[in-house]
Order: C-alpha cells, then structure tokens, then sequence
C-alpha cells in the first residue's frame, strides 16, 4: 500500500481515538476531530485545560485509530507536537480545509492545536477474505525521530 492510498483513506475520515499517556501511568483515550497531510501527519485541536494537552506536552509519544466504517481501520503510532509560528499556520490551513467551522475555535480560550508524526503504520481492512492487513515501518515514513 502506498503513501497515496493511505492518504486517501486518512482524508475521507473525520474523528480518530487519540490515546496519550497520564503522568501516573495511566493511558488515556479521547475522540478527535482530525485532518490529514499528504504526508500522514494528523492535525486535531484541543484545549490546555484537557488531560491530553499535558499528556502530549511532557510524554509526546501517542497513538491514534482513524476509521471504523466497515471493518477499514488504520492505527497509528507517532510522535504529538504543538506547532507555532508558520508551521501552526499551515497545520490549520490543513485542519480548517477539513473543519471550516472549527475557524471560530481560534478564539477559545486556551485553545491549541497538535500534529502527530507517525512512525508506524498499520492499515487493516477486514471486509476482505483473506483481509488485508498492511504495515508501515518509520523508514518508509521519511521522517527523522
């Protein structure tokens, strides 16, 4: 499966489950919405006052699951970051393209937007027989963690 079809998969989903880790230990799940890059990175918004926003600022590493239309579904492990600046800027061009009503959300208080860069990959679509289950790997991903 290639970068294209798996983008065309992450463009046509709309909510992900977003799972972060707690500073005890403990994993933490949040529905989401989310946007897509062509690289396969995953914007979503949240605010600081969430139990996501600490788990992301001190422990990075999460994982999301995008899709569950059938039984099509892609996981996904990766590295949260706060974008600012230009980068912020074009996350949101991305994020708002999928969301156009989440522009008013720019004014809530503590609001903050994350990007997640993934590092592995699995997309598995059980409405197939034999399904088709297929991996990922951060070598193929280009990018440097």
């Amino acid at each position: 499966m290639d970068r294209a079809t798996l983008y065309d998969f992450m463009i046509r989903q709309r909510y992900g489950v977003l799972s972060s880790t707690a500073s005890d230990g403990a994993p933490q799940s949040a529905l989401v919405g989310i946007a897509s890059t062509s690289r396969l990175e995953v914007i979503f918004d949240t605010v600081k006052s969430s139990r996501k926003y600490p788990n992301l600022i001190q422990r990075p590493a999460c994982s999301l699951v995008i899709g569950w239309s059938g039984e099509q579904t892609l996981q996904l492990e990766g590295i949260a970051e706060e974008p600012h600046g230009a980068a912020l800027k074009r996350f949101q061009d991305v994020y708002f393209a999928q969301w156009p009503e989440c522009r008013e959300h720019t004014t809530l208080p503590g609001i903050a937007y994350f990007v997640v860069y993934p590092h592995w990959i699995r997309y598995s679509d059980y409405d197939q027989n034999p399904p088709f289950i297929q991996e990922v790997a951060k070598e193929a991903l280009a990018y440097d963690f």
